[in-house]
């Protein structure tokens, strides 16, 4: 049995939501609905770098960096650097429990010609420790520790298709063990949870003039779909859905001047999983049960009509995220968002904010989650931290070559080239 300690952290990290303070004793007519969907690996969608955690969480078509493996791996062909990789670090629910955390690594390289790289390869790792357990029977008698932990590693490929245009596609491998140590329940034995999946994603962008024609505005848009994978099982009695998301975005980017520029963003989320049933029982109490026999393609395209709530309830499913972003000579940055999720869905609703700095091929950002609510109503992500390290490559046969060898590649180079004109 585990403690009561854990069953609320585990909970509330699971759900990754914030606590609604009435208690529903009955959901009661379909205007005050609240019906929550759940899913397997949640992890899997908490924002992973301070950049995008800063603007409330939009990523899907803002200018690509090495993060985008996680938003929209599309981007990474269009970068304007040919490698860079990154590394983040999340405190996550401090508020609740202090030893829970999330890490990120990720990068990418580009290639192909050496005046059109319209390719890049890309991987990411990210790490949930929910920190050290110590379970108990339900005589309240120690019964063991544990050390839940998930992880999941990515691999992505992603190719221009014109100036204008890019698509991108990863595979990943999820493994979930959040019952470690927890042995036998009621006669049942969990063990760890896999999963296989893949994020599939397109990303426009198209360079703009203002009125006094500087150069720089550019309009995005991006479209993703993500975790489209196989049900995930910690006791083989039942399979659930991991979190197939699909997400579109728009960004709009405006060079103010040589030296300023603002960025301002919107991402729109739903799941692609299916919502939560409701039953009436004798006392009149509304009841969610969970259709797991679905299989994971009739999920995704019944979630578009399958809420007991009908069209008004699929609305409520819809996440929203808007942000921006201020620059000042592409080194000192300012950003702010906000992210708002309808209260009968989780109610998780928050504003963000942050500030980056960029030196060279370095950079560093730091993103803040503004405290909301008190009492019972305080939002468990209150106070979150995300801080991010990045690291840009212009070149990546400087950093791979010697000088003296790049310099010989250079010379090579330069004999061929005279040896076809002397042909000529």
């Amino acid at each position: 049995m585990i403690s009561r300690t854990f069953k609320y952290a585990l909970c509330v990290t699971m759900l990754g939501i914030g606590v609604h303070a009435n208690a529903q004793t009955g959901i009661g007519g379909q205007d005050n609905q609240y019906n929550t969907i759940t899913t397997a690996v949640p992890f899997m969608r908490i924002s992973p770098d301070a950049r995008s955690g800063a603007m409330g969480d939009v990523g899907i078509a803002i200018n690509p960096d090495a993060n985008a493996q996680f938003w929209n791996v599309s981007k990474l062909a269009m970068s304007e650097k040919d490698a860079g990789f990154s590394l983040t670090y999340t405190p996550w629910l401090k508020d609740l429990v202090p030893d829970i955390f999330l890490a990120y690594i990720a990068g990418y390289a580009k290639f192909g010609e050496k005046e059109n790289k319209n390719q890049a390869i890309s991987f990411s790792m990210r790490y949930f420790s929910l920190g050290d357990i110590n379970y108990t029977t339900i005589d309240a008698q120690p019964a063991g520790t544990g050390k839940p932990r998930e992880f999941s590693l990515d691999l992505g490929y992603s190719r221009k298709l014109s100036d204008n245009l890019s698509v991108g596609l990863s595979g990943k491998f999820i493994h979930s063990n959040i019952i470690n140590g927890a042995g036998n329940s009621n006669g049942v034995t969990y063990k760890p949870g896999n999963a296989a999946a893949v994020d599939f994603g397109l990303f426009y962008t198209k360079p703009l003039k203002t009125n006094d024609d500087v150069e720089g505005s550019s309009i995005n848009a991006g479209l993703v779909i993500s975790n489209i994978g196989t049900k995930i099982s910690y006791s083989g009695n039942r399979k659930d859905f991991i979190p197939t998301n699909l997400g579109i975005g728009l960004a709009y980017n405006y060079q103010v001047d040589e030296f300023n520029k603002l960025t301002i963003a919107l991402d729109v989320n739903k799941l692609l999983v299916p919502s939560p049933q409701l039953t009436e029982d004798s006392a009149g109490n509304f009841i969610q049960t969970y259709p797991f026999d679905k299989s994971v393609m009739s999920g995704m395209l019944g979630s578009f009509s399958d809420a007991p709530g009908g069209g008004k309830e699929e609305l409520q499913e819809v996440m929203l995220s808007i942000g921006a972003e201020y620059s000042y000579q592409n080194q000192f940055f300012a950003r702010a968002g906000y992210f708002y999720e309808s209260k009968y869905k989780g109610d998780r609703r928050f504003l963000t904010v942050g500030v980056g700095v960029k030196y060279n091929v370095f950079g560093l950002n730091i993103a803040y989650l503004v405290p909301s609510g008190s009492g019972i109503n305080r939002n468990p992500l209150s106070n979150t931290l995300r801080f991010s390290l990045l690291f840009d490559i212009d070149d990546l046969s400087k950093l791979i070559l010697p000088d003296g060898d790049n310099k010989k590649k250079e010379k090579k180079n330069d004999d061929k080239k005279d040896e076809r004109k002397e042909k000529k």
